[in-house]
Formats: C-alpha cells, structure tokens, sequence
C-alpha cells in the first residue's frame, strides 16, 4: 500500500485505509468518512492526485493496478 494513503487518514479516524486480497487480486479503499467533502481522483502517467475538499495528496499507483475509481466518497484501487 502506497505510504502516501496511510499519511492521507494521518490522525483523522473518520478516515479508514483497508487492503484487502482475494480470488488472486488485490484492493486498496480508502472511505473518506461521512463528513469529508466528496473526493475526487485524476490519474496523470503513473500518478494519482486526490482532492477531498481542501486536502490534496498524491502517490504513486501501484504496479499492477488496473482500475482507481472513487464512488460514493469511497477511493478504491484493484489490481
């Protein structure tokens, strides 16, 4: 898991990073809590930038992932 989504929920409990692997494939979510402004994602290259109200932060996308998506104020990656 990129460090930069376990620094994204730093000391902010309403923010919950969970990795989960299954069936050979792998998923990072990254729920924003109820209270977060809705997030927003833009891959650019190998780059992913997230801007979540007036929090910004950006990271590498892991190798292998095929999709990152945010639904619901839900960031997900699979791979």
């Amino acid at each position: 898991m990129p460090s930069e989504l376990r620094d994204a929920a730093g000391d902010d409990e309403a923010i919950v990073v969970t990795e989960r692997e299954y069936d050979g494939a792998s998923e990072i979510v990254v729920d924003f809590g109820p209270t977060a402004a809705t997030p927003a994602v833009d891959i650019v290259g190998d780059t992913a930038i997230v801007v979540a109200g007036d929090r910004q932060f950006e990271f590498h996308v892991p190798e292998g992932a095929r999709d990152v998506t945010v639904n619901g104020g839900v960031l997900t990656i699979q791979g």
